[in-house]
């Protein structure tokens, strides 16, 4: 079989763009014409349970436009709907390949795929090559003077600062070499029915964040006021670039927020160096709480029927939008592991079920950090009180009247599932019995 000209192979995963993207500039700068390809992977698929999942039609959108733009530069976009190692052994057969090309994924699973794939390319000779683009620093990038890894943010913190003075935040000028790809008629691209799924009507933010950096340190915390940037979504897929948001960030002098972008930093060095925390306690007693795992009280929290305002106005959100404001996460997660005793792995797996954003290494951090169990996390006897946050941040009750309009009608709204004052007592007393062992 004539396998045509050499090719080298760029495969996408969770960097949507062509501009400053480290894995692809370096396949562009090869000798060889790049053929562009994406994998539906269908073991990641068959792992969602909902078939309109919005995040696979944020996918499926992404890449025609992806796919719009390499027909642009003569190429296109090789769609394919598989598992991983079938879909290599599909190209390996079709295609002269001389080397492939990719970014760096650093979640477990994904790094087992890839080694997976990398010995598969090896029995042909053929190098996988990845690189560094979703993140500023990786892996063993920022450590203490030993050499180990930090397990507290803010000195991590100030080491990725020092290390940011050593480091160019230019963008990869892949527009230079935009005529390397592979000149091809366009592909057809499976249609998200094809794949197993339904399209979800839910409208997606743009990349929208420039005008928002400069107001958000007062306003971020204030689920009613447009002050948080939404930019989560474009960050989990790469249609942003990392190194343009830092850029941003630096030019206008914004540190607080720039440092959100560290402390996703931080969560995804965590879990490099301690894997075992995606599924346990960062810190090992914590996982002899004795959990109450209520399942009625669990599915009130998931529906947002709680009782509680300003928890009841975020899970609906989250149901509603695949979005929650930040502060609104910190305290539905302090409300279902300490007024609730149900296990902060509950929580994360439902956030994982729903979030446009979602990343293990920043879910699993945050509701380690809610829970107390974590690192650098809330010391468990701090416990958010859902009133008193609600009057805080949400005085005039505007972000809670979008979300539960039923609750100036006190006759139409449930009651309270739990009393904030008994839980919080039980929770320390529970807390305290299993740390004390």
């Amino acid at each position: 079989m004539d396998k045509g000209a050499a090719v080298v192979v760029f495969w996408f995963r969770r960097d949507f763009r062509l501009d400053d993207n480290a894995g692809l500039y370096y396949a562009l700068k090869s000798v060889l014409p790049v053929l562009p390809i994406f994998i539906f992977d269908k073991e990641i698929l068959s792992q969602l349970e909902d078939k309109d999942d919005p995040r696979v039609t944020f996918i499926h959108q992404t890449i025609i436009s992806l796919d719009s733009e390499l027909q642009q530069h003569g190429s296109g976009l090789l769609v394919l709907h598989d598992k991983p190692l079938d879909a290599w052994d599909k190209l390996l057969n079709s295609y002269n390949i001389k080397a492939v090309y990719a970014n760096h994924d650093y979640e477990t699973s994904a790094k087992a795929r890839d080694e997976a794939i990398a010995e598969l390319l090896k029995k042909h000779d053929i190098p996988l090559n990845t690189y560094k683009d979703q993140v500023i620093f990786e892996k063993d990038e920022v450590l203490k003077n030993d050499s180990k890894p930090y397990t507290v943010y803010t000195p991590y913190q100030r080491k990725w600062y020092q290390a940011l003075k050593q480091f160019y935040l230019k963008a990869y000028p892949n527009q230079k070499y935009f005529n390397g790809f592979l000149k091809v008629k366009a592909f057809d691209i499976p249609s998200i029915e094809k794949i197993g799924f339904e399209k979800n009507n839910r409208e997606f933010l743009p990349i929208y964040y420039k005008e928002l950096i400069a107001g958000y340190p007062d306003k971020r915390d204030f689920p009613a006021i447009e002050g948080t940037t939404h930019i989560g979504l474009h960050l989990r897929f790469g249609t942003v670039s990392i190194r343009e948001l830092a850029r941003t960030a630096n030019g206008f002098h914004e540190k607080i927020w720039l440092n959100e972008l560290i402390w996703r930093e931080f969560y995804m060095m965590i879990l490099h160096h301690f894997p075992q925390t995606a599924n346990h306690a960062f810190k090992p007693e914590y996982d002899r709480i004795r959990w109450v795992n209520d399942e009625m009280q669990f599915e009130a929290w998931r529906k947002g029927e709680t009782g509680f305002p300003l928890v009841d106005a975020g899970m609906r959100e989250l149901n509603a939008t695949g979005y929650m404001h930040n502060r609104v996460r910190m305290v539905v997660a302090s409300f279902l592991t300490k007024d609730l005793l149900i296990d902060w792995r509950w929580g994360e797996r439902y956030f994982a079920r729903k979030l446009l954003d979602y990343e293990l290494a920043s879910n699993v951090g945050g509701w380690q950090w809610a829970a107390g169990s974590g690192t650098d996390a809330a010391p468990y006897f701090r416990i958010f009180n859902p009133d008193a946050q609600l009057k805080k941040f949400d005085p005039e009750l505007k972000y809670v009247k979008k979300w539960v309009p039923e609750y100036a009608d006190f006759t139409q709204y449930p009651k309270p599932i739990v009393d904030h004052a008994f839980a919080r007592e039980r929770c320390l007393k529970v807390f305290k019995e299993a740390l004390s062992k």
